[in-house]
């Protein structure tokens, strides 16, 4: 009975807008903090980029996106994912609709080459795009998709976390994360990634190896920040 009221249209539609409603009451009760101070200024040469994030730690990565800037989010087509879509689309992100797939036979099915091709045609046209680098059901290992995303796309990946300091963590498989209001926020980047058309596949495993590294040392840097007691300025 729980699964079929969560396919509810109607109840994902108000879930998904007290989602939005409470992720804004997080930041709007947050001090807010870039590191580096310059993030927009180094990101502006590489736009427009491949966000990747970690699943679990997404739910207030729609505020590291300046008013200005078109940006993309992928998301599953599951129950969960239209709540996500909704609450993202309330924060100002447009959507692209797919699931990722750890292995390449379950593309198609899973609906991963439809956001894939979808993905590429939101590069082309001048619009990031945001997108968790680790595939499903196991946390912290990037996957091979975003990878193959830049070299087909000729776009940087930029890695890319969001923490507060006041947050609760779940003993779920993506660990993740529930941000709390009235702390400290802050957006951390590393520098962007790129992949070579060309690449072949002891290439795309050592980018692969980077996007991972990078997005790990990037989210341990932005709760180390958040969690320090100079990272209180409002912005």
């Amino acid at each position: 009975m729980l699964k079929r009221a969560g396919r509810s249209p109607l109840l994902q539609k108000l879930v998904g807008n007290a989602l939005a409603g409470y992720l804004l009451a997080v930041r709007k009760t947050s001090s807010f903090r870039l590191d580096p101070p310059d993030l927009y200024e180094r990101l502006e040469v590489d736009l427009p980029a491949i966000v990747a994030m970690w699943h679990g730690q997404h739910f207030v990565m729609p505020f590291a996106r300046p008013p200005s800037y078109d940006v993309r989010v992928m998301i599953s087509r599951s129950a969960d994912g239209e709540i996500n879509a909704i609450a993202a689309s309330k924060l100002g992100l447009g959507l692209i609709r797919a699931s990722g797939a750890h292995h390449a036979h379950q593309v198609s099915k899973r609906g991963g080459l439809r956001g894939f091709i979808e993905a590429m045609r939101c590069l082309k046209e001048g619009a990031s795009v945001a997108m968790t680098a680790d595939v499903p059901k196991v946390s912290r290992v990037a996957g091979l998709g975003i990878v193959q995303l830049a070299r087909h796309s000729g776009r940087p990946i930029v890695p890319m976390a969001v923490a507060t300091s006041r947050h609760i963590d779940l003993s779920t498989w993506d660990r993740a994360t529930i941000n709390l209001p009235f702390g400290r926020m802050v957006v951390a980047s590393g520098e962007a990634i790129h992949v070579a058309p060309d690449a072949d596949d002891a290439a795309l495993e050592e980018a692969r190896k980077a996007v991972e590294a990078s997005m790990n040392e990037t989210t341990e840097r932005a709760y180390a920040l958040a969690k320090s007691a100079k990272s209180a300025k409002s912005g």
